[in-house]
């Protein structure tokens, strides 16, 4: 039985490392071989869609979605990069704050939330992308292991120790996590002016579209000039008029409600444009649209009613006088796609962008936040009651429709993660999950240093060939084992695991940030060797010194 739970979870780790098949068909395979040979129930192996890290994991999406739907991380990133003239000054002003987030929500959304503001400081300040993508995704990845609800392998390592009677709270992960994310931080702010230069590339952007920004009455941009909200001008767009009450205005006046901005800009500035939370937009979606009939209108008759309005189309003149002629291309925002097929006037559409953040629930959102943090901080409940009830405030005061708050649940991630709960119990069932604590205990000779450096060292290799999740599941237990078999505390070789399966530095594959940035970053899966040898060896060195001091002391 040993040898063939060996077999499925060796076969398995290889499906999902070399990537020919998806993560979650590996796993669920994996489940239905062990449970037609008998190595456990079916109520063992799919317990992962119970598992109380898996919930939680769920709920911190939804929350995760509320606090990034209101732009709050795009306007302070914005404003941190505001006069950024080099790479190393950027990461110095991103690094801590953005280091703060990544332990209070899920670390994906935030390096997404940063990609478009690193692109955007290259074309205004030529600071290269380059130079401060691949440092942000390893410094959120450093400091997302800090908290228990701060990465998705942390929960997990939780709701598995659990059953055993190991509870793990809010910052157990703190002793550990957090020298050894300054340690990173360090090196990053080191290696990455030498390692990672590379040259902006200026290319001509032809500002050919016209785009009218309407500001609503609720929105931060009242009262406050475009050249101090940093919508003035880039290489974009471009700042042209204030058009209030039909006349136009300079555009270096203060902002008023209901003003109309101007622009000329190019396809991507107009999207930027929407997507900024300056302007108290509609929670709608965007939609590039084509004419379809010559009617002798202009392309603001596309707004028949209250459902679609017209943000930009391809003119030198105001949307007013641009004539709609077929085949034109239009950026409109409507509230369905129903409403767009029954317009005469559209042919075809395609949607381009989200929806706008609506900065009315900032505060809303982050005190919902903050009372999720708290009251796992202080085990007032838990950990997935706290979440889910966070996750459904989001929706019961508005901040997230109820379809918005099923749209931020990535059923592929959590399947992976249920799935490899799963994997974890064929370990532990099987007796493999014996055999490779013996295999460890052996290596340390009964030193208890020899046990945290094995440890440290076996966890960040593993996590940089499969995903953090399976390590997470295949380790736990093992960890447990060993701590019952030493008399170790179970609690710091847990932490240990979950500071070091934070180390997916090597492989671009092994964690979804580094996905992320890999194109917009211009890396190569060499970039990520080469940047990350000596980060994981300082990591790790510091992890290890850290484990084992802590561990004399106790």
């Amino acid at each position: 039985m040993t040898i063939l739970a060996a077999v499925i979870v060796v076969v398995t780790l290889i499906v999902m490392t070399t990537g020919r098949q998806p993560a979650v068909l590996a796993l669920i395979c994996a489940l239905v071989v062990a449970g037609l040979a008998g190595i456990a129930t079916p109520a063992e192996l799919f317990a992962g869609l119970s598992n109380g890290g898996v919930i939680t994991i769920a709920a911190m999406l939804v929350i995760a979605k509320g606090v990034l739907y209101t732009g709050v991380i795009t306007r302070v990133t914005y404003r941190l990069l505001n006069g950024v003239t080099t790479a190393t000054q950027a990461l110095a002003r991103l690094v801590p704050p953005v280091g703060v987030a990544s332990a209070l929500i899920n670390t994906t959304p935030i390096v997404a939330m940063l990609i478009p503001a690193a692109k955007e400081l290259e074309r205004q300040s030529g600071v290269p992308a380059r130079g401060v993508l691949l440092p942000i995704a390893h410094a959120t990845t450093l400091a997302g292991s800090a908290t228990l609800i701060g990465t998705s392998s942390n929960l997990l390592i939780a709701g598995i120790a659990d059953p055993a009677g190991v509870e793990l709270t809010m910052f157990s992960f703190v002793p550990i996590a957090v020298p050894v994310a300054l340690v990173g931080w360090a090196v990053l702010f080191l290696l990455a002016p030498r390692m990672l230069r590379g040259a902006t590339e200026h290319k001509e952007r032809k500002l050919e579209w016209r785009a009218e920004i309407p500001v609503a009455a609720h929105s931060n941009a009242v009262g406050r000039t475009a050249a101090a909200l940093g919508v003035a001008t880039t290489p974009d767009f471009e700042l042209l008029e204030i058009q209030r009450w039909g006349e136009a205005v300079d555009a270096d006046e203060p902002i008023q409600a209901e003003d109309v901005l101007v622009y000329r800009a190019t396809e991507s500035g107009v999207r930027t444009l929407w997507a900024s939370p300056r302007f108290g937009q509609a929670p709608q979606d965007l939609y590039m649209v084509s004419i379809s009939t010559d009617e002798q209108k202009s392309v603001r008759d596309l707004e028949v009613d209250d459902n679609i309005e017209v943000i930009a189309a391809q003119t030198t003149k105001l949307l007013r006088d641009a004539p709609a002629r077929p085949g034109e291309m239009c950026l409109v925002t409507a509230r369905s796609v129903e409403k767009l097929a029954d317009n005469p006037l559209v042919g075809l559409w395609q949607k381009v962008a989200g929806k706008a953040p609506q900065t009315r629930k900032t505060w809303i959102a982050l005190l919902i936040l903050l009372a999720v943090v708290t009251s796992a901080a202080l085990n007032l409940a838990p950990i997935e009651l706290i979440a889910v009830t966070g996750a459904t405030l989001m929706v019961v005061t508005g901040v997230l429709t109820p379809r918005s708050a099923v749209r931020a649940l990535n059923w592929n991630i959590l399947a992976i993660i249920a799935g490899s709960v799963g994997l974890g119990v064929i370990v532990v069932n099987s007796g493999l999950g014996d055999i490779i604590s013996s295999a460890i205990l052996s290596l340390s000779t009964g030193s208890a240093a020899l046990v945290v450096l094995v440890i440290a060292v076996g966890t960040t290799i593993l996590t940089n060939i499969v995903s953090n999740a399976a390590a997470a599941a295949i380790l736990t237990p093992v960890a447990l084992t060993v701590a019952d078999t030493t008399g170790l505390d179970p609690i710091l070789l847990l932490t240990l695991i979950g500071t070091c399966i934070s180390f997916t530095f090597i492989n671009p594959f092994s964690h979804q940030s580094n996905l992320m940035v890999m194109k917009p970053g211009g890396y190569s899966t060499a970039t990520f060797v080469r940047f990350g040898i000596p980060l994981i060896l300082v990591c790790v060195i510091t992890a290890f010194l850290v484990g084992w001091g802590l561990l004399s002391l106790r």
